[in-house]
């Protein structure tokens, strides 16, 4: 049966009036956190040295590590003449306790496209299917193990999608952008679950997975390296703003609550980084750079510490994060300029990131026929294809 519509329509209208009732408040603190930035922008180091004594104090995610005016703003160089932008994005089918076999299937995709005097483009998919001792990490002495699913699955997918692009940049002239969709970090491993005794899991997917893999970028000169995230849901530097806010030095949340009545930090709660630099930047410019807060980053990252900015495009504010080394090598104006063009040639997304997407999706169609292979091939050999009732109920409609 599908959705009745009308039933859920009067909840639906409540929703857009409460929405359009928040719109002035949330104006009102954009215009506040805009004043802000303005006036702490000219003391980012007493600032920094302020974020630096609050750790362990806030009540809200981590605000980002300072290195220059949070109000700067930066027009793009002119790209090079001859330049290549690689890409690498994955997709892939999770493991399903009710399909006929335990197992996973990784699919990556990936496109060089160069620029210039000799223009060309490849594009090519990698399959990789893993089961038995493949779908799971094992504690050392193997007196643990992590299933390889849910959101282990998809920090193992970043690393391969990570080592795809390492591989395709040893073949490629440079200057060149090696780009990859979505967040530097493994978010998935920043939870306590993965601390104290199941450690081992960051080790494997973090120290002996994207580590090296990124050492390998680092090798190639020319080379920048840059993550891509469209519609950014960050407060990072808005965070730091409150902290600008805050009359307590260093900032308490814990002591603010208890001995005061105000809490000045409010004032831009609920504020985007993308809302703030959506204001500030002009189409085409772009932020300062700022650090990552992630602990995770601090811990396991070592010479890729992630730095991001924000690039202001027609249609929205997009997210760029790189490792440290790319502002350090002077490559920061090669990835502002190039992610300028593709996102220009692509309608307003990186193109390579677009043909990389293509090359690595799976459908619907595609995901009930690689379970049918499975099914088929098993029973072709004589095993046992147990599909639970759960599974079977779905395929048939009977009423």
């Amino acid at each position: 049966m599908s959705l009745d519509l009308y039933l859920v329509s009067h909840q639906v209208a409540q929703m857009a009036s409460r929405l359009r009732a928040d719109k002035q408040e949330r104006h009102h603190r954009l215009e506040v956190a805009l004043e802000t930035l303005e006036t702490q922008s000219p003391r980012w180091r007493e600032l920094e040295e302020k974020r630096q004594a609050s750790k362990g104090r806030l009540a809200f995610s981590g605000p980002a590590g300072l290195i220059a005016g949070l109000g700067e703003a930066y027009d793009a160089p002119n790209p090079p003449s001859d330049y290549a932008v690689l890409a690498s994005d994955g997709s892939h089918i999770d493991v399903d306790r009710n399909a006929p076999a335990s197992c996973y299937l990784i699919n990556i995709g990936t496109v060089k496209l160069e620029y210039g005097a000799h223009p060309q483009a490849s594009l090519s998919n990698s399959p990789r299917l893993a089961f038995q001792e493949d779908r799971a990490i094992v504690a050392p002495q193997g007196s643990d193990q992590e299933p390889l699913q849910g959101a282990v699955l998809a920090a193992q997918r970043t690393v391969e999608e990570c080592r795809a692009l390492a591989d395709l940049s040893q073949s490629t002239p440079t200057p060149a952008l090696g780009l990859l969709d979505g967040s530097l970090i493994l978010w998935g491993l920043a939870g306590q679950e993965y601390d104290g005794p199941r450690r081992f899991v960051r080790d494997a997917l973090l120290s002996r997975g994207l580590v090296p893999a990124l050492d390998e970028l680092a090798r190639r000169e020319g080379l920048a390296l840059a993550s891509y995230i469209s519609l950014p849901g960050a407060a990072e530097v808005v965070n730091t703003l409150r902290l600008g806010l805050c009359p307590l030095e260093p900032a308490n949340c814990d002591r603010c609550r208890k001995e005061r009545g105000v809490q000045e930090c409010q004032a831009i709660s609920g504020v985007l980084d993308r809302h703030l630099f959506g204001e500030w930047l002009e189409p085409g410019q772009r932020s300062a750079l700022f650090l990552s807060p992630s602990r995770i980053v601090q811990d396991y990252y070592g010479p890729h510490r992630v730095a991001f900015f924000y690039l202001r495009l027609e249609e929205e504010v997009a997210r760029v994060e790189v490792p440290l080394w790319v502002e350090e090598r002077g490559l920061l104006g090669l990835v502002h300029s190039l992610l300028l063009e593709q996102c220009r040639l692509g309608m307003g997304y990186p193109v390579a990131l677009s043909e990389a997407h293509e090359q690595a999706v799976l459908t619907t169609a595609d995901r009930e026929a690689f379970w049918a292979l499975v099914s088929r091939e098993m029973s072709g050999q004589g095993l046992e294809v147990g599909t639970s009732a759960k599974s079977l109920s779905k395929r048939r409609r009977w009423l």
